[in-house]
């Protein structure tokens, strides 16, 4: 049977052929153009790629519809995301205007896989059909094991990228797995027939469902960095490029998140119970060794590491309640943790210079004598990674944790902020670094480029924005979490 597509389908994606065209266009300035006008060429080009396609997906914002046979789906869920996918691309990329000259990695080609990374995180999370998510997860990991390589000399960049396409694709595996086993037992891959069909109570193979139920598991549990799935994390980050480790920690976490949310939202909720016993043991595992291995941390970069899979701890004791609801948290939580993060890796990258990004603990010596601008914005982030009111890292821990005591998981609450308190020291400890110890003998040069002062200070508005006035933002997620409802 022949499938008929309407064109008027192909205005619902519109954002994502924006981005297409441009990451092809930078494609083509890659191949013909090498110079260093040209690389300032590209950035420029992907940041009006990245707005143009940004006001058309906010365009989207109220419609609900299935297109092209129902492999895709539109709504506010998916916009939302996307939102923060285009935010994390804009703020990455005036970043990499000069970070990317300064390590000689900013060509057409960056700013393409960028562009192609993002186009994969979209797909993903608005996709209920197995195919179309596992097509989206693989344009996005694609991109991500090229730019982790980029830093071709560096050779804890190029084992970065091996060890990320390694573990990657044998989690892919799990997960296409997953996703066969669950065909295999119901015949089905869309995830709103397949919560039909188990609500209708139809019968299937119990043993093969629940064994892809938790092959999914696994392999979402890779893309967040959940403890146990979590060990290629710390080296992936350090040795990536610093502009690359704060796209992974941001868009790649909140792409595996929406996807992982709407499938076992839809589909999989009427199995709570069963699923949510195993995420409870994830989820404390997650927060309790990503903070206690991250107090003997003295590389800032694998520090940030370990707190990013902390963090994906406190979201997961969200997602455990099963309310779909109060699963607004999460993406509340996702929004701040962006703003959060990429202020912190951009000041990471202020400190380093040409082929010295300086990430070890005591290169932040007395930088509140030296660079004032820089201690003070890091100690922002940090504190709100920390989640010290009025800041937006704050509510995001407030709203997770009231929500698992909404649901009655009490010990989990308890354990969360309690492993809150212990992440505080080792956030406070790279600030009494800042603040209390003596400088260098030797003076240091750093890399203080106003492109990373903006990003810097959009980066602190929308954390006491979404801090200070939360209510919009919820309001916001509320909204976009209501089409499981």
């Amino acid at each position: 049977m022949d499938v008929v597509i309407p064109a008027s389908e192909f205005k619902w994606i519109l954002p994502e052929i924006i981005l297409t065209g441009w990451a092809l266009l930078l494609l083509v300035i890659g191949a013909f153009g090498r110079s260093q006008l040209s690389a300032k060429v590209s950035g420029v080009i992907c940041l009006l790629g990245a707005f143009t396609t940004l006001y058309a997906t906010v365009c989207l914002w109220g419609n609900r519809l299935d297109v092209f046979n129902k492999l895709y789906t539109i709504d506010d869920y998916g916009t939302f995301f996307k939102v923060i996918f285009l935010i994390v691309l804009s703020l990455i990329t005036i970043l990499s205007i000069k970070y990317g000259e300064r390590e000689e990695i900013g060509s057409g080609e960056y700013y393409s896989l960028l562009m192609f990374g993002v186009l994969g995180m979209m797909v993903m999370v608005s996709s209920h059909s197995f195919i179309t998510i596992f097509i989206g997860l693989e344009v996005m990991s694609l991109s991500i094991y090229v730019l982790c390589g980029l830093m071709r000399t560096n050779a804890k960049s190029v084992e970065a990228s091996l060890k990320y396409f390694l573990l990657g694709a044998f989690a892919t595996a799990f997960l296409l797995y997953g996703m066969a086993l669950i065909y295999g037992a119901t015949g089905l891959i869309d995830v709103v027939e397949l919560k039909a069909y188990l609500a209708a109570n139809q019968a299937y193979d119990k043993v093969m469902f629940f064994a892809g139920l938790g092959f999914l598991i696994v392999g979402f549990g890779f893309k967040i960095a959940s403890v146990p799935f979590h060990m290629w994390t710390p080296d992936v980050y350090q040795g990536a490029p610093t502009s690359i480790t704060a796209y992974m920690a941001t868009g790649v976490k909140a792409a595996a998140f929406g996807a992982l949310v709407r499938v076992f939202y839809t589909a999989f909720l009427p199995f709570n119970a069963d699923w949510s016993a195993v995420i409870w043991v994830i989820a404390v595992l997650t927060m309790c060794v990503g903070n206690i291995t991250a107090l003997v941390q003295k590389d800032v970069k694998r520090l940030l590491a370990y707190s990013s899979i902390s963090h994906a701890g406190y979201i997961l004791v969200a997602f455990i309640t099963g309310d779909k609801q109060l699963s607004a948290s999460i993406l509340y939580y996702l929004l701040a943790y962006t703003f959060m993060n990429i202020g912190a890796f951009a000041v990471v990258m202020a400190i380093g210079k040409n082929g010295e990004e300086r990430t070890d603990i005591d290169s932040y010596a007395g930088l509140g004598t030296r660079q004032p601008f820089l201690a003070l914005c890091m100690s922002i982030f940090l504190l709100s990674l920390a989640g010290v009111p009025p800041l937006a890292g704050f509510m995001g821990k407030f709203y997770v944790f009231s929500d698992a005591v909404k649901a009655q998981y009490y010990w989990l609450a308890i354990i969360g902020v309690l492993n809150s308190a212990v992440a505080a020291f080792y956030y406070l400890r790279v600030m009494m670094y800042m603040y209390f110890r003596e400088p260098a003998a030797v003076p240091v040069e750093y890399d203080a480029q106003p492109q990373y002062a903006v990003v810097m200070l959009i980066c602190i508005w929308g954390l006491l924005h979404a801090g200070i006035f939360p209510r919009t933002f919820l309001l916001l997620a509320q909204k976009a979490v209501s089409i499981f409802t």
